[in-house]
């Protein structure tokens, strides 16, 4: 009888779902590859050098952030293709690719920008975010994770975190945890501060990690392997299979919301991860998402690595 009332009620839910469309987009001069969100402005890093900032009340660009060119072998200036941007009490934190593929690091701060690590320290750093003013976490594609202080310029810690190839890191809302995600389908969650190994799952995803989203002790993962695996403390860990590769997830601030990419038409699916539950979906993209953020229970933004993002107000 349970079974039959269980099943009942997940009947219901699915009937009850619904398609959400995008309230609003934002558009990019160039193909966005990360952003973030600080009150009214967003930050959206792209291919063409620019960090674009748009107004959330305006909804249009009131500023934009111009990387110097790059010298080709054949003496042409192209765009750097920046990677990563992050936000912290007025700073700007830039990666970019410069020459021969090392990245090039760049705080903007009161209307200047300054190079703090360039091309020549051969580093490939493939995200950086804000720990304090003065320190950012530096994930490398050898995941390789470096603490590196501003003010000394010296690296605090240099740890190998994996032996595979970096997927994805993240830091947790308070910045004290860091969370690596591998080619290998292991998680690891790291001490921000000392990078000391906390916790580790390595059960659900058997080939390469693409995104990997983390709030309120619950690890979420997008996977080659078409599988969305969740874990979380004091519960069994899971995973949900898809019927197409996972690029992207992401999760609300309390970890009640959860969603992920979803079949060939690029739809994000709506679960809860504690119930399993899956509710409405976000129907608006047509290409592989690659970054979800949550500002609260109830708003997030998205994107697929093109020009647009994707504002979405849940029910």
């Amino acid at each position: 009888m349970f079974k039959i009332i269980i099943s009942f009620l997940l009947l219901l839910c699915l009937l009850d779902a619904k398609d959400i469309k995008p309230t609003f987009k934002l558009r990019s001069v160039g193909y966005v590859s990360d952003f973030v969100v600080n009150t009214n402005y967003l930050y959206a890093a792209n291919d063409m050098g620019t960090i674009d900032v748009f107004n959330l009340n305006t909804k249009k660009i009131v500023n934009q952030i111009v990387l110097p060119p790059l010298i080709t072998s054949l003496n042409k200036l192209i765009a750097p293709n920046i990677l990563s941007v992050d936000y912290l009490n007025g700073k700007i934190l830039i990666v970019s690719i410069g020459k021969d593929a090392f990245r090039n690091v760049w705080i903007y701060e009161n209307y200047e920008l300054k190079n703090i690590i360039n091309e020549e320290k051969k580093l490939t750093i493939k995200e950086a975010r804000f720990l304090s003013d003065e320190q950012i976490i530096f994930g490398t594609l050898g995941s390789e994770v470096i603490l590196h202080d501003t003010a000394e310029q010296y690296n605090l810690y240099k740890t190998q975190a994996s032996h595979s190839t970096l997927g994805d890191m993240i830091l947790s809302s308070d910045k004290s945890e860091i969370v690596i995600a591998d080619e290998s389908g292991a998680i690891k969650i790291l001490d921000a501060k000392s990078s000391k190994l906390k916790q580790s799952y390595d059960s659900q995803n058997v080939d390469n990690i693409y995104h990997v989203a983390y709030s309120n002790g619950i690890v979420l993962t997008a996977g080659q392997d078409r599988r969305v695996a969740v874990y979380q403390d004091g519960q069994k860990d899971y995973h949900i299979k898809s019927n197409f590769l996972v690029y992207c997830v992401g999760l609300s601030p309390s970890a009640k919301i959860a969603l992920y990419s979803s079949g060939e038409e690029h739809h994000l699916q709506l679960f809860n991860p504690t119930t399993k539950v899956k509710g409405n979906r976000l129907v608006g993209h047509d290409k592989p998402i690659n970054q979800i953020k949550f500002i609260n229970e109830k708003e997030l933004f998205s994107s697929e690595g093109r020009k647009d993002i994707f504002y979405w107000r849940l029910d």
